[in-house]
């Protein structure tokens, strides 16, 4: 799927990179996804010389603002049940540059089998490079934990290991090998993404979208749902959790219609459910909710004198 116009196409203006895709995308669906952000003047999943999608691909617009659109909308979104990344395209060079400072050795794998051992470990990671330590970490009793590390002597070999491994299938699992991260690292990383998640879920159900807070931990998305639902046609109903699955006491819940939205925001703001009243409010951007302070002030007032 290209364009004629060869000189925008060689600039590599526009040009943005997609991965984590599912084999089962093509060019066409990959075109389909992204033309809603402008005009594409080529689009492209790599593929092996069988035709098998490499999960990685493609696609370049006619100017800048669609491609930073695109990549503000839709990376992180999930399709076919696996979330993708979309960012710029760089070249090998750049990319090069920009993991200079961040280079690594040890590389951490997991959704192993549990008949993978240390050796099997050793003997796949070292078609990269040579390799110092390889384990399968493991229960008290010796039971795997179905994840582990390999250790490189040479960090350029640790990168390509990744590289050509992730997403690589043993045994029947799917492995994801990446940068093994200090705990910090995670903690941040893990941050990011719930941000990323919140803001999706924003831009999504824009006007349609509730926020709730002071939810009893043992409220999960369904209940959160029967709660709303005499209100309209919920379209989209998420208690926010962190990562280790507990409840934030935040949610989202998404109407069909503006109206349907209003009226259950006027009429659960500050409902007691189990032991708390709820706040309610149209969920915004940080940047909307700091520009109309005053509608929230009127939301929170509303809240306060119904606890009264």
């Amino acid at each position: 799927m290209y364009s004629d116009d060869c000189s925008i196409r060689k600039s590599e203006t526009g040009n943005v990179f997609i991965k984590n895709l599912d084999k089962a995308l093509d060019h066409q669906a990959l075109h389909e996804t992204f033309s809603a952000f402008g005009n594409i003047l080529s689009c492209k999943v790599a593929t092996d010389p069988s035709g098998q999608s490499k999960g990685y691909g493609y696609v370049q617009f006619d100017n800048e603002e669609s491609a930073h659109t695109a990549i503000e909308k839709l990376n992180g979104m999930v399709l076919n049940d696996k979330q993708v990344f979309v960012g710029p395209f760089l070249r090998k060079q750049e990319r090069e540059s920009s993991t200079a400072n961040s280079k690594f050795n040890n590389v951490f794998v997991k959704n192993l089998s549990e008949s993978t051992t240390d050796d099997d470990l050793k003997k796949i990671f070292g078609e990269f490079g040579t390799i110092t330590s390889a384990v399968v970490m493991r229960d008290d009793e010796g039971k795997s934990k179905c994840f582990g590390f390999a250790n490189f002597e040479n960090a350029d070999d640790a990168a390509r290991a990744v590289e050509e491994l992730n997403g690589k299938k043993y045994n029947e699992k799917e492995w994801y090998v990446g940068k093994a991260q200090k705990k910090s690292e995670r903690e941040i990383e893990l941050k990011l993404k719930f941000e990323q998640s919140v803001k999706e879920t924003i831009d999504r159900y824009q006007g349609l979208n509730l926020y709730v807070k002071y939810l009893d931990d043992g409220i999960g998305d369904d209940k959160l749902k029967e709660l709303f639902s005499p209100f309209g046609t919920i379209t989209s109903c998420k208690v926010m959790r962190d990562p280790k699955g507990v409840s934030r006491g935040s949610g989202f819940v998404a109407f069909s219609t503006p109206e349907e939205a209003n009226t259950a925001l006027m009429e659960m703001n500050g409902t007691m459910v189990v032991s708390k009243p709820l706040y309610v409010a149209l969920a915004e951007r940080k940047e909307d909710r700091r520009a109309r302070p005053s509608f929230h002030k009127c939301v929170q007032l509303r809240w306060h004198l119904q606890l009264c």
